[in-house]
């Protein structure tokens, strides 16, 4: 029997004492809605008869199904819109999960759709700063869409980066009920991801013309599924598979293919079967285990630092409280198991090749990196995951699960924990008189991982970018202090536009560095940043005052954040006003965000609105 790593079970164990009094309030809420719901039988079964009627009048051929038997219920909750490649494959899903759920001897039901934004549309554009509110308009739209008591258990379609935490947060509303995540998969290789990083700095450095830049993108992103790099997306696919939410192997089955298919329709059979069990539900699966499950995959295959917030909104919404400081102890002792662009140049589809998931949790849980004792979708016990699905011949649609690979096809992208890439989980906590931020250091090369040089502050991206065009930032160290961006000041948007023209900068020789209170992105690396930097220069953090000259060191090998200024002196200076306009408040929807602003909770405690901070 394999022995549970000590670090991991100290944290473990601070985690439910940390949640002890949160986690038993919400079990509590979950299991009398139990007793009251889906265990007790059909939930529409308390309802009047003109709820009733209300609630299956356009249900066409199931109409009888829900009036006169008491066939179980399955909420669909979608986010397909077919702008987004990675949305795009659910447009067919909601007749495929009806079908297998009326042979399952249930009944499925569209029961709302979520809004579903891209980041990789938005950056550097307004729409940008309503991009990580969009995650709590989404848990919010999901409990509207189950709120009607209808629904005995749910599926929920979604892939991308805010949509995945929030369909979760919003479903935990609802723990009492069996829930499912049915994902689209990754869209098939296209123009590798080196290939296409080195245009854009070709671009950045003026030695590539739109045309090419155009040209390479559309190589890159090229079809139906989600982007193949492993940012945001492709962290959630993971985690929902690590956490149990997915089907064994579901999560980087390409779309339109028969296998992804029978996951689909899978995901519906499951759904009927689970309603009424109480292990089955997602408020009991998604537990101080679970949780930290997410974690150490997180961690061990150096994803999207997004997840610094997302999975700490997450778990809160299930009533566990985790904090950077479980994040930064178990990266220690979590291994660097993967090389996924940005970590490297493949992309998730050869992940998936040289062994993917399956080999991924047979490692972690052999190193008694992960806990086995957790509830899935699939069952107890996570070693299930180290299975993978197949169709049973050639012409079937019948689905069997197989023991996968035990030792990686392909040691440049997947290896073992007895030979990793590096021995930490390559993220890392920075402190010190700056606040308190989040490093991803797996993507840095070790030459760059300290930096000690003069400021450069800004309190707008495209000032930076303005001065990189200009000439100011050349022929010289810095460290660029990006401020302002955070979620009380603008929505925390997304800053990747930065990474080419820095990356020029630091290929010149210069040492470049990254400071500030908004996000990089899923897909960041290279240069090193310390990002979602708490308290943020909106609510008076030292960030607001620091000035063009000071010495700022980031250093993630120590996990210091500092300002090398004499601290009466920094403590008696006045914040700085941002610059510009009195801040982007209106345009492109940010009006209505307003209320989101001022009641947004700090980075470090997941940046929510929804939930209490």
């Amino acid at each position: 029997m394999t022995v549970t790593h000590p670090v991991l079970t100290e944290v473990t164990e601070r985690v439910v004492a940390r949640s002890s009094t949160t986690r038993a309030a919400y079990l509590e809420r979950i299991r009398t809605a139990a007793a009251e719901g889906p265990a007790a039988g059909p939930s529409r079964g308390d309802l009047g008869c003109a709820n009733l009627a209300h609630g299956v009048a356009a249900c066409g051929p199931d109409k009888l199904t829900l009036t006169a038997t008491p066939a179980r219920n399955v909420a669909i909750v979608t986010a397909y819109n077919d702008m987004l490649s990675a949305h795009q494959p659910f447009e067919t899903y909601p007749a495929l999960l009806k079908q297998a759920a009326r042979e399952a001897g249930g009944v499925a039901q569209v029961a709302g759709g979520v809004p579903a934004m891209c980041d990789g549309i938005t950056q550097g554009r307004a729409g940008m700063e309503l991009s990580l509110f969009s995650r709590d308009v989404i848990a919010m739209s999901t409990a509207v869409a189950l709120s009607h008591d209808m629904f005995d258990a749910a599926v929920l379609l979604g892939v991308c980066d805010k949509i995945v935490p929030g369909l979760v947060i919003g479903a935990l509303s609802f723990g009492h009920l069996p829930v499912i995540l049915a994902p689209a998969g990754p869209m098939t290789s296209g123009l590798p991801n080196k290939a296409k990083a080195a245009v854009r700095q070709r671009f950045a450095a003026g030695e590539a013309d739109r045309e090419e830049l155009l040209e390479a993108e559309s190589q890159s992103y090229h079809g139906p599924g989600t982007c193949t790099f492993f940012g945001t997306a492709n962290s959630n696919q993971l985690l929902m598979e690590v956490m149990g939410l997915h089907l064994p192997g579901a999560s980087f089955v390409n779309p339109g293919t028969p296998l992804r298919d029978a996951l689909t329709a899978e995901a519906a059979r499951r759904s009927v079967a689970a309603a009424g069990e109480p292990t089955r539900a997602i408020g009991e699966i998604i537990d101080e285990k679970a949780v930290l499950n997410g974690i150490v995959a997180l961690l061990a295959t150096g994803g999207s630092t997004n997840h610094t917030m997302h999975l700490v909104a997450m778990a809160a919404a299930a009533g566990v409280q985790v904090t950077w400081d479980d994040f930064a102890d178990l990266s220690a002792v979590v291994p660097l198991l993967t090389r996924i662009y940005p970590n490297g140049s493949a992309d998730v589809n050869h992940f998936q090749a040289a062994g993917g998931m399956q080999l991924l949790v047979r490692e972690l849980l052999g190193a008694g990196l992960l806990h086995d004792d957790v509830h899935t979708v699939d069952g107890p016990g996570l070693s299930r995951y180290t299975r993978e699905p197949f169709l049973d011949g050639p012409d079937s649609t019948e689905l069997v699960w197989r023991e996968g690979p035990t030792e990686s096809l392909d040691k440049s992208v997947l290896r073992g924990v007895a030979d990793p890439f590096a021995p930490d989980g390559g993220l890392r906590l920075l402190e010190g008189n700056l606040g308190r931020a989040v490093a991803k250091t797996s993507a840095i090369e070790p030459e760059h991982r300290y930096v000690e040089a003069p400021a450069v502050v800004f309190d707008d991206q495209d000032e930076l970018l303005a001065a990189y065009k200009a000439g100011d930032l050349d022929d010289r160290d810095l460290v660029a202090v990006v401020r302002y961006q955070g979620p009380r000041a603008n929505g925390m948007p997304e800053l990747h536009k930065l990474t080419p023209s820095l990356g020029v900068l630091q290929d010149r020789g210069h040492k470049v560095a990254v400071v500030t209170d908004g996000r990089m992105s899923g897909a960041s690396g290279k240069v090193p940043a310390a990002l979602h930097v708490t308290p943020e220069a909106a609510r008076g953090g030292p960030l607001a005052r620091v000035r063009d000259g000071d010495v700022v060191r980031v250093d993630t090998l120590d996990g210091s954040l500092s300002l090398l200024v004499d601290a009466d002196e920094f403590a008696a200076r006045e914040p700085a006003v941002p610059a510009g306009p009195s801040g982007p408040t209106y345009g492109t929807g940010r009006e209505l965000f307003a209320a989101f602003r001022n009641a947004v909770g700090p980075a470090d405690e997941g940046a929510s609105v929804a939930l209490p901070h």
